[in-house]
Protein backbone atom coordinates (compact mmCIF):
# COMPACT_ATOMS: atom_id res chain seq x y z
CA UNK A 1 0.00 0.00 0.00
CA UNK A 2 1.64 3.16 -1.08
CA UNK A 3 2.48 5.56 2.28
CA UNK A 4 0.97 9.06 2.52
CA UNK A 5 4.58 10.31 2.97
CA UNK A 6 2.85 13.77 3.57
CA UNK A 7 0.92 12.60 6.37
CA UNK A 8 1.16 9.58 7.93
CA UNK A 9 5.10 10.11 8.79
CA UNK A 10 5.43 6.83 10.81
CA UNK A 11 3.62 4.67 9.00
CA UNK A 12 0.79 3.90 10.88
CA UNK A 13 -0.79 2.09 8.21
CA UNK A 14 1.03 -1.08 8.92
CA UNK A 15 -1.52 -2.13 11.54
CA UNK A 16 -4.07 -2.81 8.89
CA UNK A 17 -4.31 -6.02 7.17
CA UNK A 18 -4.04 -7.11 3.49
CA UNK A 19 -7.25 -7.18 3.03
CA UNK A 20 -8.05 -3.95 4.90
CA UNK A 21 -5.25 -2.10 2.93
CA UNK A 22 -6.47 -3.10 -0.29
CA UNK A 23 -10.14 -1.86 1.01
CA UNK A 24 -8.78 1.27 2.08
CA UNK A 25 -7.20 2.06 -1.05
CA UNK A 26 -10.07 1.14 -2.79
CA UNK A 27 -12.04 4.01 -1.25
CA UNK A 28 -9.34 6.69 -1.73
CA UNK A 29 -8.81 5.88 -4.90
CA UNK A 30 -13.41 6.93 -4.69
CA UNK A 31 -12.83 9.58 -2.44
CA UNK A 32 -10.27 11.54 -4.64
CA UNK A 33 -12.15 10.52 -8.84
CA UNK A 34 -15.81 11.18 -7.22
CA UNK A 35 -15.73 12.97 -4.33
CA UNK A 36 -12.68 15.91 -4.43
CA UNK A 37 -14.21 17.36 -7.66
CA UNK A 38 -18.16 18.05 -6.82
CA UNK A 39 -16.78 18.83 -2.85
CA UNK A 40 -16.51 21.97 -2.94
CA UNK A 41 -19.16 23.03 -5.30
CA UNK A 42 -21.75 20.94 -3.32
CA UNK A 43 -20.42 23.11 0.52
CA UNK A 44 -20.86 26.03 -1.58
CA UNK A 45 -25.26 25.40 -2.49
CA UNK A 46 -25.17 23.29 1.06
CA UNK A 47 -26.97 20.45 -0.88
CA UNK A 48 -26.03 16.30 -0.32
CA UNK A 49 -24.66 14.42 -3.51
CA UNK A 50 -26.91 11.46 -3.30
CA UNK A 51 -25.12 9.92 -6.26
CA UNK A 52 -22.32 8.63 -3.72
CA UNK A 53 -24.74 6.79 -1.62
CA UNK A 54 -24.88 3.87 -3.57
CA UNK A 55 -20.92 3.44 -4.29
CA UNK A 56 -19.91 3.81 -0.66
CA UNK A 57 -22.75 1.32 0.25
CA UNK A 58 -20.63 -1.37 -2.53
CA UNK A 59 -17.39 -0.03 -0.90
CA UNK A 60 -18.76 -2.18 2.26
CA UNK A 61 -18.34 1.31 4.40
CA UNK A 62 -22.38 1.49 5.30
CA UNK A 63 -22.41 -1.58 7.68
CA UNK A 64 -18.64 -2.58 8.40
CA UNK A 65 -19.00 -3.33 11.58
CA UNK A 66 -21.92 -5.31 12.12
CA UNK A 67 -21.78 -9.45 11.41
CA UNK A 68 -25.27 -9.20 9.36
CA UNK A 69 -23.85 -6.80 7.26
CA UNK A 70 -19.86 -6.48 6.60
CA UNK A 71 -17.82 -7.55 3.41
CA UNK A 72 -15.28 -8.87 5.40
CA UNK A 73 -13.43 -9.27 8.76
CA UNK A 74 -11.97 -6.16 9.48
CA UNK A 75 -11.06 -4.18 12.93
CA UNK A 76 -12.13 -0.77 14.60
CA UNK A 77 -8.51 0.18 13.30
CA UNK A 78 -9.54 -0.03 10.00
CA UNK A 79 -12.94 1.45 10.74
CA UNK A 80 -11.35 4.06 11.89
CA UNK A 81 -8.84 4.98 9.36
CA UNK A 82 -11.59 4.93 6.60
CA UNK A 83 -13.55 7.79 8.83
CA UNK A 84 -10.18 9.48 8.67
CA UNK A 85 -9.99 8.83 4.60
CA UNK A 86 -13.31 10.40 3.78
CA UNK A 87 -12.68 13.45 6.40
CA UNK A 88 -9.12 14.23 4.45
CA UNK A 89 -11.25 14.81 1.32
CA UNK A 90 -14.63 15.84 2.07
CA UNK A 91 -15.58 15.95 6.35
CA UNK A 92 -19.16 16.23 5.26
CA UNK A 93 -19.01 12.45 3.21
CA UNK A 94 -17.78 11.14 6.57
CA UNK A 95 -20.40 12.63 8.69
CA UNK A 96 -23.04 11.30 6.67
CA UNK A 97 -21.36 7.66 6.75
CA UNK A 98 -21.15 8.17 10.81
CA UNK A 99 -24.61 8.98 11.10
CA UNK A 100 -25.74 5.84 8.98
CA UNK A 101 -23.46 3.76 9.87
CA UNK A 102 -22.77 4.42 13.54
CA UNK A 103 -25.70 6.44 14.85
CA UNK A 104 -28.73 4.53 12.96
CA UNK A 105 -27.19 1.39 12.62
CA UNK A 106 -25.18 1.28 15.59
CA UNK A 107 -28.59 1.82 17.68
CA UNK A 108 -30.53 -0.66 15.95
CA UNK A 109 -27.25 -3.03 16.22
CA UNK A 110 -26.87 -2.58 19.67
CA UNK A 111 -30.29 -2.04 21.09
CA UNK A 112 -32.56 -3.76 18.92
CA UNK A 113 -34.28 -7.65 18.59
CA UNK A 114 -33.00 -9.98 16.43
CA UNK A 115 -36.09 -9.28 14.45
CA UNK A 116 -34.93 -5.69 13.73
CA UNK A 117 -31.08 -6.39 13.30
CA UNK A 118 -32.88 -8.54 10.72
CA UNK A 119 -35.51 -6.09 8.97
CA UNK A 120 -33.42 -2.98 8.89
CA UNK A 121 -29.60 -3.85 9.16
CA UNK A 122 -28.81 -5.19 5.50
CA UNK A 123 -31.30 -2.30 4.08
CA UNK A 124 -29.56 0.17 5.85
CA UNK A 125 -26.41 -1.31 4.54
CA UNK A 126 -26.94 -1.09 0.90
CA UNK A 127 -28.26 2.46 1.04
CA UNK A 128 -31.88 1.81 0.66
CA UNK A 129 -33.20 2.70 3.36
CA UNK A 130 -31.15 6.05 4.85
CA UNK A 131 -30.95 6.34 8.36
CA UNK A 132 -30.60 9.60 11.09
CA UNK A 133 -30.41 9.76 14.93
CA UNK A 134 -32.27 11.81 16.96
CA UNK A 135 -31.39 12.60 20.32
CA UNK A 136 -30.00 16.27 20.87
CA UNK A 137 -32.68 18.75 21.26
CA UNK A 138 -33.77 22.48 21.23
CA UNK A 139 -32.90 23.10 24.83
CA UNK A 140 -31.10 19.86 25.49
CA UNK A 141 -27.53 19.21 24.21
CA UNK A 142 -24.54 18.40 26.68
CA UNK A 143 -27.16 17.53 29.17
CA UNK A 144 -29.50 15.30 27.16
CA UNK A 145 -29.10 12.34 29.87
CA UNK A 146 -31.38 14.38 32.48
CA UNK A 147 -32.83 17.22 30.27
CA UNK A 148 -34.59 15.14 27.58
CA UNK A 149 -37.80 16.83 26.94
CA UNK A 150 -39.18 14.17 23.82
CA UNK A 151 -41.84 12.29 26.14
CA UNK A 152 -43.32 8.62 24.86
CA UNK A 153 -46.25 7.50 26.68
CA UNK A 154 -47.26 4.05 26.30
CA UNK A 155 -51.24 3.40 25.25
CA UNK A 156 -51.29 -0.38 24.66
CA UNK A 157 -49.03 -1.62 22.22
CA UNK A 158 -49.08 2.03 20.77
CA UNK A 159 -46.20 4.82 21.79
CA UNK A 160 -47.36 8.50 21.12
CA UNK A 161 -44.27 10.66 20.61
CA UNK A 162 -44.45 14.16 21.53
CA UNK A 163 -41.05 17.16 21.58
CA UNK A 164 -38.31 18.19 19.68
CA UNK A 165 -35.07 17.53 18.13
CA UNK A 166 -32.14 19.62 16.64
CA UNK A 167 -29.05 19.54 14.70
CA UNK A 168 -29.93 15.60 13.18
CA UNK A 169 -28.00 15.30 10.46
CA UNK A 170 -29.78 13.07 7.47
CA UNK A 171 -32.95 14.06 8.61
CA UNK A 172 -33.69 15.97 5.54
CA UNK A 173 -33.75 13.11 3.31
CA UNK A 174 -33.49 10.39 6.39
CA UNK A 175 -36.42 7.20 5.84
CA UNK A 176 -35.99 6.25 9.09
CA UNK A 177 -34.62 8.41 12.59
CA UNK A 178 -34.33 6.62 15.80
CA UNK A 179 -35.65 8.91 18.07
CA UNK A 180 -34.53 9.05 21.94
CA UNK A 181 -37.48 9.83 24.32
CA UNK A 182 -38.38 9.79 27.82
CA UNK A 183 -40.98 6.96 28.69
CA UNK A 184 -43.44 8.67 31.45
CA UNK A 185 -43.90 6.09 33.18
CA UNK A 186 -41.01 4.95 34.39
CA UNK A 187 -38.71 7.71 33.20
CA UNK A 188 -36.21 6.29 31.79
CA UNK A 189 -35.04 6.48 28.14
CA UNK A 190 -36.27 4.85 24.96
CA UNK A 191 -35.37 4.16 21.12
CA UNK A 192 -38.31 4.66 18.63
CA UNK A 193 -37.77 4.14 15.27
CA UNK A 194 -40.07 6.78 13.32
CA UNK A 195 -40.18 6.42 9.82
CA UNK A 196 -40.55 9.57 7.55
CA UNK A 197 -44.46 8.95 6.38
CA UNK A 198 -45.55 8.67 9.94
CA UNK A 199 -48.13 11.42 10.72
CA UNK A 200 -47.23 14.29 12.64
CA UNK A 201 -43.28 13.82 12.24
CA UNK A 202 -42.06 17.21 10.13
CA UNK A 203 -38.28 17.76 9.94
CA UNK A 204 -36.98 20.85 7.97
CA UNK A 205 -33.77 21.80 7.26
CA UNK A 206 -31.44 23.81 9.35
CA UNK A 207 -30.20 26.79 6.91
CA UNK A 208 -27.31 29.59 6.79
CA UNK A 209 -24.61 26.87 8.53
CA UNK A 210 -20.71 28.19 8.23
CA UNK A 211 -19.67 24.33 8.36
CA UNK A 212 -20.78 21.27 6.72
CA UNK A 213 -22.58 22.81 4.68
CA UNK A 214 -23.35 19.63 2.92
CA UNK A 215 -24.56 17.44 5.69
CA UNK A 216 -28.43 18.42 5.87
CA UNK A 217 -28.91 19.10 9.35
CA UNK A 218 -32.44 19.33 10.69
CA UNK A 219 -35.49 20.41 12.97
CA UNK A 220 -37.89 17.60 13.75
CA UNK A 221 -41.02 18.41 15.21
CA UNK A 222 -43.10 15.25 16.79
CA UNK A 223 -46.77 16.31 17.11
CA UNK A 224 -48.25 13.23 18.75
CA UNK A 225 -46.11 10.47 16.32
CA UNK A 226 -47.53 7.70 16.72
CA UNK A 227 -44.90 4.36 16.79
CA UNK A 228 -45.88 0.20 16.99
CA UNK A 229 -44.30 -1.46 20.06
CA UNK A 230 -42.65 -3.25 17.66
CA UNK A 231 -40.45 -0.13 16.53
CA UNK A 232 -39.41 0.38 19.77
CA UNK A 233 -35.37 -0.87 20.37
CA UNK A 234 -36.47 -3.90 22.37
CA UNK A 235 -33.63 -3.46 24.31
CA UNK A 236 -32.76 0.14 24.63
CA UNK A 237 -34.06 0.87 28.09
CA UNK A 238 -32.02 3.63 29.95
CA UNK A 239 -29.80 6.76 28.85
CA UNK A 240 -26.91 4.04 29.47
CA UNK A 241 -27.81 2.48 26.42
CA UNK A 242 -27.44 5.44 23.87
CA UNK A 243 -24.24 6.04 25.60
CA UNK A 244 -23.10 2.78 24.46
CA UNK A 245 -23.88 3.70 21.07
CA UNK A 246 -21.97 7.58 21.61
CA UNK A 247 -18.84 5.39 23.07
CA UNK A 248 -18.36 3.64 19.69
CA UNK A 249 -19.50 6.34 17.38
CA UNK A 250 -16.99 9.25 19.44
CA UNK A 251 -13.57 7.29 18.68
CA UNK A 252 -14.67 7.39 15.01
CA UNK A 253 -15.24 11.00 15.19
CA UNK A 254 -11.81 11.42 16.69
CA UNK A 255 -10.49 9.78 13.49
CA UNK A 256 -12.32 11.99 11.16
CA UNK A 257 -10.87 14.86 12.88
CA UNK A 258 -7.62 13.80 12.15
CA UNK A 259 -8.79 13.23 8.77
CA UNK A 260 -10.01 17.08 8.77
CA UNK A 261 -6.66 18.29 9.73
CA UNK A 262 -4.53 15.75 6.79
CA UNK A 263 -6.84 17.38 4.31
CA UNK A 264 -5.70 20.45 4.98
CA UNK A 265 -1.95 19.71 6.11
CA UNK A 266 -1.92 18.49 2.49
CA UNK A 267 -3.60 21.48 0.88
CA UNK A 268 -1.40 23.74 2.90
CA UNK A 269 1.89 22.11 1.74
CA UNK A 270 1.19 21.39 -2.22
CA UNK A 271 0.20 25.11 -1.31
CA UNK A 272 3.45 26.13 -0.09
CA UNK A 273 5.75 23.96 -2.81
CA UNK A 274 4.50 26.42 -5.32
CA UNK A 275 3.59 29.52 -4.40
CA UNK A 276 6.33 32.08 -5.02
CA UNK A 277 7.23 34.92 -3.10
CA UNK A 278 10.18 37.46 -2.93
CA UNK A 279 11.56 34.95 -5.66
CA UNK A 280 11.52 31.83 -3.63
CA UNK A 281 8.79 28.89 -3.12
CA UNK A 282 7.41 29.81 0.72
CA UNK A 283 7.84 25.89 1.33
CA UNK A 284 11.45 27.29 1.28
CA UNK A 285 10.78 29.76 4.49
CA UNK A 286 11.58 29.20 7.87
CA UNK A 287 8.30 30.57 9.20
CA UNK A 288 6.03 28.54 6.45
CA UNK A 289 8.40 25.33 7.57
CA UNK A 290 7.42 25.89 11.49
CA UNK A 291 3.74 25.77 10.75
CA UNK A 292 4.09 22.58 8.48
CA UNK A 293 5.82 20.50 11.00
CA UNK A 294 3.78 21.65 13.80
CA UNK A 295 0.76 20.47 12.06
CA UNK A 296 2.63 17.08 11.07
CA UNK A 297 3.09 17.04 14.85
CA UNK A 298 -0.48 17.08 15.78
CA UNK A 299 -1.18 15.04 12.96
CA UNK A 300 1.11 12.12 14.07
CA UNK A 301 0.14 12.53 17.74
CA UNK A 302 -3.54 12.60 16.91
CA UNK A 303 -3.03 9.27 14.69
CA UNK A 304 -1.48 7.35 17.86
CA UNK A 305 -4.06 7.77 20.59
CA UNK A 306 -6.71 6.94 17.76
CA UNK A 307 -4.88 3.81 16.66
CA UNK A 308 -5.06 2.59 20.53
CA UNK A 309 -8.12 4.09 21.14
CA UNK A 310 -9.66 1.38 18.49
CA UNK A 311 -6.98 -1.33 19.68
CA UNK A 312 -8.81 -0.61 22.77
CA UNK A 313 -12.43 -1.56 21.06
CA UNK A 314 -11.09 -4.57 19.08
CA UNK A 315 -9.99 -6.42 22.99
CA UNK A 316 -13.20 -5.50 24.28
CA UNK A 317 -11.29 -2.96 26.81
CA UNK A 318 -12.38 0.01 25.35
CA UNK A 319 -14.39 2.53 28.17
CA UNK A 320 -16.21 5.82 27.67
CA UNK A 321 -13.00 7.93 28.99
CA UNK A 322 -11.08 6.37 26.07
CA UNK A 323 -12.79 7.31 23.25
CA UNK A 324 -13.62 10.68 25.40
CA UNK A 325 -10.03 11.96 25.78
CA UNK A 326 -9.26 10.85 22.02
CA UNK A 327 -12.21 13.05 21.06
CA UNK A 328 -11.06 15.71 23.13
CA UNK A 329 -7.80 15.74 22.03
CA UNK A 330 -7.65 15.44 18.95
CA UNK A 331 -10.61 18.05 17.36
CA UNK A 332 -8.70 20.28 19.64
CA UNK A 333 -5.13 19.55 17.63
CA UNK A 334 -7.60 19.87 14.37
CA UNK A 335 -8.77 22.95 15.53
CA UNK A 336 -4.92 24.12 15.77
CA UNK A 337 -3.83 22.25 12.92
CA UNK A 338 -6.56 23.70 10.48
CA UNK A 339 -5.70 27.42 11.58
CA UNK A 340 -1.97 27.02 11.35
CA UNK A 341 -2.88 25.85 7.31
CA UNK A 342 -5.35 28.52 6.88
CA UNK A 343 -2.06 30.40 8.11
CA UNK A 344 0.66 29.51 5.43
CA UNK A 345 -2.08 30.82 2.69
CA UNK A 346 -2.43 33.79 3.85
CA UNK A 347 -5.46 35.34 2.52
CA UNK A 348 -5.80 32.62 -0.07
CA UNK A 349 -6.66 30.89 2.91
CA UNK A 350 -10.35 31.69 3.45
CA UNK A 351 -11.16 30.76 -0.31
CA UNK A 352 -12.34 27.02 -1.84
CA UNK A 353 -10.77 27.27 -4.55
CA UNK A 354 -7.41 26.67 -2.91
CA UNK A 355 -8.48 23.88 -0.86
CA UNK A 356 -7.75 24.95 2.82
CA UNK A 357 -10.86 26.92 3.85
CA UNK A 358 -13.78 23.80 3.38
CA UNK A 359 -11.58 22.06 6.41
CA UNK A 360 -10.91 25.38 8.50
CA UNK A 361 -14.82 25.95 8.26
CA UNK A 362 -15.98 22.26 8.53
CA UNK A 363 -13.48 21.79 11.93
CA UNK A 364 -15.83 24.04 14.07
CA UNK A 365 -18.53 21.96 13.93
CA UNK A 366 -16.41 18.33 14.48
CA UNK A 367 -14.89 20.15 17.52
CA UNK A 368 -18.03 20.55 18.76
CA UNK A 369 -20.53 17.60 17.91
CA UNK A 370 -20.80 13.64 19.21
CA UNK A 371 -19.07 15.85 22.65
CA UNK A 372 -18.03 19.05 23.26
CA UNK A 373 -14.39 19.18 24.62
CA UNK A 374 -15.66 19.93 27.98
CA UNK A 375 -17.79 17.54 28.05
CA UNK A 376 -15.42 14.88 27.26
CA UNK A 377 -13.30 16.14 29.58
CA UNK A 378 -15.35 15.78 32.32
CA UNK A 379 -15.96 12.15 31.58
CA UNK A 380 -12.26 11.84 31.21
CA UNK A 381 -11.82 13.74 34.64
CA UNK A 382 -14.18 11.47 36.72
CA UNK A 383 -12.05 8.67 35.68
CA UNK A 384 -9.32 10.01 36.97
CA UNK A 385 -10.14 11.45 39.76
CA UNK A 386 -13.24 9.81 41.23
CA UNK A 387 -15.53 12.65 41.35
CA UNK A 388 -18.32 13.72 38.88
CA UNK A 389 -17.86 17.33 38.33
CA UNK A 390 -20.80 17.94 35.61
CA UNK A 391 -22.79 20.65 37.39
Amino acid sequence: MPNLLESDFYFFQEALSAPEQEAVLALREYMETSVRPIADACWSRAEFPMEVVKPLAELGLLGAPWPETRHFENTAVYRGWTAMEMGRVDASIATFVGVQNGLAMGSIAETGSPEQRAEWLPQLSRGEVIGAFGLTEPFSGSDSARGLRTTAERRGDTWVLNGAKRWIGNATFADVVVIWAKDTGDGQVKGFLVTKDTPGFVATKIEDKVALRTVQNADIVLTDVEVPESRRLQNANSFRDTATVLRLTRAEVAWQAVGVAIGAYEAALAYAKTREQFGKPIASRQLVQDLLVRSLGNITASIAICLQVSKLLDQGRQHDAHSALAKAYTTARMRETVGWCREVLGGNGIVLEHGVARFFADAEAIYSYEGTREMNTLIVGRAITGFAAFA
